[in-house]
């Protein structure tokens, strides 16, 4: 059984209140481990711990923080087959799936590590002589960030690398649902020496731990991932204490496939996006946009793909996708289906619970999808595909953009002409062009509209965490 504690100034302990709460496995329905659950004793701590880790780590030169970013990078490789256990255990992903994250997660800090020894200044030329005119980078200060459970490392590490390259200290509200990998995570951090209060881990409520966190004045940037609702609420709180925040938040992702396309390419690559994770991620595209000459076809491949999908328990290696998260994640699919169904969809494969143990849901693809559905409206997060065909540019064109959502958006077609348009046109942070592409350490990750703003990944993320100061000087 996991024991899974609070990391504040460099220790692992249990929350002063004793609280704890129940790990799951969605798969069996077994309860694994605990986890501690902070409160307003806790976060006062943590909150002292980071102001103090401020200090310190700010001071750090930025080759020294780049440094422990590398070897917290390779305590996590060396670790990696352990960590992507505990992600199937408690979230259900296959392994393949998890092993994935954990070493991409280990790309992403160590592209965060070398970034960490590029964050410049500039000098600027005077108009008179004897003025000297600099501009610098400073870190903004401590950080108050907030990670879901659907992938509890990445998520983390996104967060915490950029903070910490940046000269930032961090307190982490990680998933309660998942938390085990997370505290791995950060444990990796503190194996590599991270000074005591600059990186720290609590668990609980989440709207207690934002409600005290986000307006608290320790706290000059807030982090967060989520729901769009959410996101919201934290966004207005943090504004009104005048601090910047970066929003990755909910996505309804548009997948327009042309006639003109590479059809075994697109039904094959899209059928991995929709059911990678059970199909709960953000950018996990929802709403397939199909010209009308390949609409059969597209569908015969996709239903085909969709059915060969072998479902089961994340640690078999044979498994193809994992359960749900929880009760309420079927609840919420149940809904959907039935939903579509009550206007006028025709539910080609799915849409049911499989077996009574375990959060198991069928690949469901529904055809003849229309905007009256609630699914083409809301994010499903879930494995729900669905499908409507379109005759003309202008009429997908408006689809897609149709939604305040404006995550990911995938096109397939074989004509640059459309694909310019497109990627022109889209309301969408992220394009992707007859192929994936996106979440790599490298690259800006993030969307627009009600789907959030500032970036997770690239140059973009670093800059987040940063505060440019002017400097103005009269020799003399």
């Amino acid at each position: 059984m996991h024991q899974v504690k609070l990391y504040i100034d460099g220790d692992w302990t249990a929350a002063e209140a004793g609280g704890e709460a129940g790990i799951v496995n969605p798969a069996t329905e077994e309860t694994i481990g605990t986890v501690a659950m902070a409160k307003t004793a806790d976060l006062d701590r943590a909150l002292e711990a980071v102001d103090r880790g401020f200090a310190t780590w700010r001071a750090t030169a930025p080759h020294d923080r780049s440094g422990l970013l590398r070897r917290a990078a390779g305590n996590l490789r060396e670790r990696a087959e352990e960590i992507a256990r505990d992600i199937v255990t408690e979230e259900g992903k296959p392994i393949a799936e998890a092993r994935a994250e954990v070493t991409m997660s280990a790309e992403a800090i160590e592209w965060f590590a070398e970034e960490a020894r590029r964050i410049y200044g500039r000098l600027v030329q005077p108009r008179s002589e004897n003025v000297t005119q600099v501009m610098t980078k400073e870190p903004i200060g401590p950080v108050a960030a907030f990670t879901p459970w659907n992938y509890p490392v990445s998520q983390a590490v996104r967060k915490i690398s950029a903070a910490l390259s940046a000269g930032c200290s961090i307190i982490v509200k990680g998933p309660e649902d998942t938390p085990i990998s997370c505290a791995a995570l950060v444990d990796c951090f503190h194996a590599a020496g991270v000074p005591r209060g600059v990186l720290n881990l609590v668990y609980g409520v989440p709207a207690e731990i934002s409600e005290y966190l986000v307006p608290h004045p320790v706290i000059r940037k807030v982090s967060f991932t989520g729901s769009t609702a959410v996101g919201k609420h934290l966004a207005g709180l943090a504004g009104n204490n005048m601090k910047p925040v970066t929003m990755e938040l909910g996505g309804h992702a548009p997948a327009v496939v042309f006639a003109d396309c590479d059809l075994e390419n697109a039904a094959g690559l899209l059928t991995a996006l929709k059911y990678d994770n059970a199909g709960q991620s953000c950018i996990a595209p929802t709403r397939f946009l199909i010209e009308a000459p390949v609409y059969d076809a597209f569908v015969e491949r996709f239903v085909k793909a969709s059915e060969g999908i072998r479902i089961g328990n994340g640690l078999e290696p044979e498994t193809g996708m994992g359960p749900m998260l929880d009760p309420r994640r079927l609840d919420a699919n149940d809904r959907f289906t039935q939903d579509a169904a009550a206007n006028g969809g025709e539910i080609l494969t799915g849409g049911e619970r499989l077996g009574n143990k375990g959060y198991f849901y069928t690949p469901t693809v529904i055809a003849n999808a229309s905007s009256a559905m609630a699914g083409m409206n809301e994010e499903p997060f879930g494995p729900l595909a669905f499908l409507q065909r379109f005759e003309t540019y202008d009429q997908v064109a408006a689809e897609i953009n149709r939604l305040d959502y404006g995550l990911a958006s995938f096109l397939f077609t074989n004509s640059s002409r459309t694909a310019d348009r497109f990627c022109a046109e889209v309301e969408s942070g992220m394009v992707a062009v007859n192929h994936f592409g996106l979440a790599l350490a490298e690259t800006p990750f993030g969307g627009m509209k009600d789907s959030g703003y500032g970036s997770e990944c690239g140059p973009e993320a670093i800059e987040a965490y940063l505060q440019t100061k002017f400097v103005t000087r009269l020799n003399v």
